[in-house]
């Protein structure tokens, strides 16, 4: 909730200042003209300084609640506390008597060695104590182990810093809160802040040092870009499989009312069914191979390409249709220069989802036994808590995928320079 509520504030104070400081620039592009927008593709496009901002927002979010070294200290969320603390306790007898004594907490994060005081036991029958707990941990406070009068004996601690005590309570303390247990035992909670701990999210640099580690030693016997380069190839050739057979599935649901009647009811059976959910069939039918995860592969991109293809069909304007065959167009003329260029938009669009969709079923396929792969990575990595490595995988899958979006999206202005024109 608090990251959620910086990153809207960020986004609010970039908003207005971007708008400040660009409010007095002219603009002398097509766009800055439009006078009517919806509708038309070409009158929204992406400020670019939104998009540099949005990234560095969430560089900086991750940074600031993960301790992050390459930001100020003073840009940091609180973290946990680390250090020395104490609290007292009273411990009453047996006979109704009783008697206080201090815990000194000592709490370190392996990057800062607390010095440990000498503690000097006292002379009543509740003993002074020193306990050191790890930053982000809790700890069972034993503390009766050398007190003269034990719980065994009938003692029993009644009050922390002053403030009474029962089992399930629990008393704030300066470094974190002191809970008793049903037993009637002391839980020591340092502080543990708004930063995450390093297992849960590491730092940025932590990810970047263990990517250029994986980048030169490489990964379970082979090497970042063999793992990625594997993934990228499964991921291509189950597209351009679901791609060659599902565009001239959808042109022909779009153009015949027998194939949309005899195809409709399979395609729209299988559209909603997650890509994951088919892993155990998969397997049943390709075995754990190459072939299976392919397989895969295909299927996921297999309906989105049908419904893209026979959207494209169906939407192409009939006024066109009938101006063709007006002037005189035969019906491979209509379809070569009307129904197949009007209908590429929808297919491009088609694509890059389908290409989204592949990439996100990527790491699923990459579970069935396979060696190598950045699925295979995250995976393995997260059997043995490696966050760090599990979110270099993350990110270069994002960053790959992003840049082949970004060339599917090149290629649609080169090959469909009239979409968004009526």
């Amino acid at each position: 909730m608090i990251v959620f509520l910086v990153y809207l504030i960020i986004f609010v104070v970039a908003f207005f200042l971007v708008r400040a400081i660009t409010k007095n620039v002219a603009r002398s592009d097509y766009t800055s003209r439009k006078t009517v927008t919806f509708g038309d593709e070409r009158a929204v496009v992406s400020d670019r300084s939104a998009s540099i901002i949005s990234v560095l927002t969430v560089f900086l979010l991750w940074a600031m609640f993960t301790g992050s070294s390459l930001i100020p200290g003073f840009l940091h969320a609180p973290g946990p506390f680390t250090g020395i603390g104490t609290f007292e306790y009273t411990l009453q007898s047996t006979d109704g008597s009783s008697d206080n004594a201090t815990v000194t907490v000592v709490v370190d994060d392996g990057a800062l060695a607390v010095e440990k005081p000498e503690i000097v036991p006292g002379d009543g029958f509740a003993k002074n104590d020193l306990i050191e707990i790890d930053a982000f941990r809790s700890k069972l406070a034993r503390l009766d182990t050398n007190d003269d009068v034990k719980r065994a004996d009938g003692a029993s601690i009644t009050a922390v810093n002053g403030t009474e005590i029962a089992p399930g309570g629990a008393v704030e303390v300066d470094f974190g809160t002191v809970t008793m247990s049903q037993r009637g035992t002391l839980n020591v909670i340092p502080d543990k802040g708004w930063q995450m701990e390093a297992i849960w999210l590491p730092p940025p640099e932590n990810v970047f040092n263990r990517l250029g580690e994986i980048a030169s030693e490489g990964f379970r016997n082979f090497t970042l870009f063999e793992h990625l380069g594997y993934s990228l190839f499964r991921v291509i050739l189950g597209f351009l499989l679901g791609a060659l057979v599902g565009i001239p599935l959808g042109y022909a649901m779009g153009l015949s009312n027998w194939f949309r009647g005899w195809f409709d009811p399979i395609v729209e059976f299988m559209r909603p069914v997650p890509p994951l959910a088919l892993i155990p069939l998969v397997i049943i039918w390709a075995g754990i191979g190459e072939p299976g995860k392919i397989i895969l592969l295909f299927l996921a991109a297999l309906w989105i390409m049908a419904i893209a293809a026979r959207s494209g069909v169906s939407g192409v304007n009939i006024s066109k249709v009938h101006a063709a065959y007006s002037l005189g167009a035969s019906k491979v003329q209509v379809m070569r220069y009307v129904i197949v260029p009007n209908s590429l938009p929808e297919i491009f669009t088609g694509a890059r989802v389908a290409m989204g969709v592949c990439w996100g079923t990527v790491v699923a396929a990459e579970l069935v036994a396979a060696e190598k792969g950045a699925g295979m990575m995250i995976m393995t990595a997260s059997k043995f808590q490696n966050t760090d490595i599990v979110i270099m995988g993350i990110i270069l899958i994002g960053v790959i995928g992003f840049g082949i979006d970004v060339l599917m999206r090149w290629a649609e202005r080169v090959l469909v320079p009239w979409k968004g024109h009526s």
